[in-house]
């Protein structure tokens, strides 16, 4: 009766969850899965958007990136682009296409474009752009529209089109990130080996920190709520889905704080930065422990409050999970994420315990 009982109480903290999102969601994007809540907007934008081609009389092109990475998004969501090229393959300009990202981050993630323009398209392909400082996934997702962009140009066939458009959602990244969260979903169930658990964490910081960036965040969650669902994101998403089932619908069966324990990339690196030292862990008296859990449920309502109410939502690009893209996280997010790692060698997880507002929602 009782473990009925804890299951409808974790059922209702799990509806809760989804109402919260779902509200962020539609107040800040007018949205929810896809679906917008002003068709006539929806209609709008629909029109301004051309094909994936457009071949002009001087023989230029203009490559519309709507299509071709459908699959990636920003902060808000996809973030598609027209990149105008000329007839001797030279990069004009490029403009972007109406969006649900943060207008304040976005316009600072568009000074990437003059990184390409006026190159030719094998040069801009192996350009190594750094991302903008504070405009992490708005970074991100231009720069991989551009690169399917410009491929797409080089090859400017139809024929290819098909090709480019699908067989880029399956990479190498996307392949090892769901393998490393297919192996942390699964085989901690099966046993407790230290020695396992040890390479788990390992391949969570490498694999999906530092090389995919894949990790449960509000930013994610709500492009998981923003966007619709379709087969064509599927690839580009399914460890993260892993990640999201692992979190929320694991504690229905029991499993309370799973994904914290033994996928989190960030969780990862801590436990491991603390087995550096472990004789000079500092033992916390209850008092210091009260204080601190009590500064993390007061920033945690702060920030539920600044998203419910969409009064500051751009806090949710500055969680320290970011830090895994280092080539475009906020320099402050990085020497934040540094020196929880260093306090981790003297407090357990102090990240986890005593800050993280995704760890919090989680929890609920």
């Amino acid at each position: 009766m009782k473990r009925k009982k804890n299951f409808y109480i974790r059922l209702l903290s799990l509806f809760t969850v989804v109402l919260m999102l779902s509200a962020t969601v539609m107040l800040r994007d007018g949205k929810i899965f896809g679906h917008q809540l002003q068709p006539q907007q929806a209609a709008t934008a629909k029109t301004a958007i051309g094909d994936t081609l457009t071949l002009l009389p001087d023989g230029g092109m203009i490559v519309n990136t709507k299509l071709l990475a459908k699959d990636v998004s920003g902060y808000g969501g996809p973030v598609p682009l027209r990149i105008h090229i000329s007839k001797e393959g030279i990069i004009q300009q490029i403009e972007a296409l109406p969006n649900a990202e943060t207008p304040d981050f976005f316009n600072q993630a568009k000074a990437l474009f003059a990184n390409w323009q006026g190159k030719r398209i094998e040069d801009a392909l192996k350009e190594k752009v750094d991302g903008v400082s504070g405009a992490t996934f708005s970074s991100k997702a231009i720069k991989e529209n551009i690169r399917r962009g410009l491929i797409f140009a080089q090859r400017r066939t139809s024929s290819i089109e098909a090709s480019s458009t699908t067989a880029t959602d399956w990479t190498v990244g996307s392949i090892a990130a769901l393998a490393v969260a297919l192996l942390g979903a699964i085989i901690p169930l099966c046993t407790k080996n230290r020695s396992w658990h040890y390479v788990q964490l390992t391949l969570n910081v490498i694999v999906l920190g530092l090389w995919t960036g894949t990790f449960v965040s509000y930013a994610l969650l709500m492009r998981l709520f923003a966007n619709e669902p379709s087969t064509a994101t599927l690839a580009g998403l399914a460890a993260p889905l892993i990640l999201v089932t692992v979190a929320f619908i694991y504690p229905l069966a029991g499993k309370s704080g799973y994904y914290c324990a033994n996928i989190c990339p960030l969780g990862s690196a801590q436990e491991l930065t603390g087995k550096i030292a472990k004789s000079h862990h500092i033992k916390m008296s209850p008092r210091v422990f009260t204080w601190l859990t009590l500064f993390r449920n007061i920033l945690w309502g702060v920030l539920m409050t600044c998203m419910l109410t969409g009064t500051w939502t751009a806090w949710m690009d500055y969680e320290l999970f970011t830090a895994f893209l280092y080539t475009s996280a906020s320099i402050w997010v990085i020497v934040a994420a540094v020196a929880f790692l260093v306090l981790s060698i003297f407090i357990p997880r102090p990240y986890c315990h005593f800050v993280c507002p995704t760890g919090m929602l989680i929890r609920i």
